[in-house]
């Protein structure tokens, strides 16, 4: 099962040239896709719902969308009918196995006078997957204050740790809930196995990072444990701090970091260098059975 995280910033790429097909080709070949900065009616993003372009260009995919920020972009037709639409930028997930359930939770947001803040989110789908049901999710975290982007790792942590003790999307005793309810299908599952994708804007010596795959070691190590996530880089025996995610650093800031119980089945993992969609790099990941 191949798995790829890129941040698409809208379709641009480093040549400053907005081409979609682009980044669909080069996500070729992924089972599982987190897609992170994909706008819906923006101008700098050619006013196309790109969640939907990009869904028909790679074609036979189940997929969701997430919005951070939803702001309001409906116009009057020729005939001065109103089109009520949506502005959003958010993230997006595909995949070749159903998708069961999602949803879509507003990260912490700060308000600032000085600086550019847009409202986030985080993306969660449950996944019919070989091998059983798993949740992955996908986020974008804040980049210009490091502070306040632990405070919104800290919310996915704790979302991510929480979802399980919820339940799926409706839960229950079929049997003591009414039929409308059930439209004929089974529980919907919320499996414990869970897999986080996303630009985290952050990179190994963070406290972002930290919280996500725990503090180090008086030997330097990771203190790991069984509800937290592991690193696939460092797990297959590459340097913490090697690594590039994106063309204007020298730092692995995008992730995709797969929880403890899941370590047994990372098989490999790369980062394409090659890729010009985007001022960033698509993550891969394969895991086995």
């Amino acid at each position: 099962m191949k798995l790829v995280s890129y941040n698409i910033r809208y379709g641009v790429g480093i040549d400053d040239q907005l081409d979609l097909p682009r980044i669909a080709r080069e996500l070729e070949g992924a089972d599982i896709i987190g897609l992170q900065e994909v706008d819906r009616f923006f101008k700098r993003g050619g006013e196309v719902d790109q969640a939907a372009e990009i869904a028909t260009l790679l074609g036979d995919y189940h997929w969701v969308y997430g919005a951070g920020q939803d702001t309001d972009g409906s116009y009057r037709d020729a005939d001065g009918r109103l089109v009520n639409r949506r502005r959003q930028h958010g993230e997006m997930i595909l995949s070749r196995y159903p998708i069961l359930s999602t949803r879509t939770y507003p990260l912490p947001k700060m308000g600032s006078i000085t600086r550019h803040a847009v409202q986030a989110a985080l993306l969660e789908a449950v996944i019919d997957a070989p091998g059983g049901a798993i949740r992955v999710y996908n986020t974008h975290l804040f980049y210009w204050s490091p502070d306040f982007a632990v405070t919104q790792a800290h919310f996915v942590r704790d979302r991510i740790l929480a979802a399980p003790g919820e339940g799926g999307a409706w839960c229950g005793d079929p049997e003591l809930i009414d039929a409308h309810w059930q439209n004929d299908a089974p529980v919907p599952p919320m499996p414990r196995d869970v897999i986080l994708m996303g630009d985290l804007n952050s990179n190994v010596e963070t406290p972002v990072y930290e919280t996500f795959v725990g503090p180090k070691s008086m030997e330097g190590g990771r203190v790991q444990t069984i509800d937290g996530f592991v690193d696939p880089w460092v797990w297959l025996g590459n340097e913490e701090t090697s690594g590039r995610t994106s063309h204007f650093s020298d730092d692995r800031i995008d992730h995709i970091l797969v929880g403890a119980s899941l370590r047994h089945r990372i098989r490999s993992m790369h980062i394409d260098e090659n890729a010009r969609g985007s001022d960033h790099l698509p993550v891969w990941v394969e895991l086995g059975e």
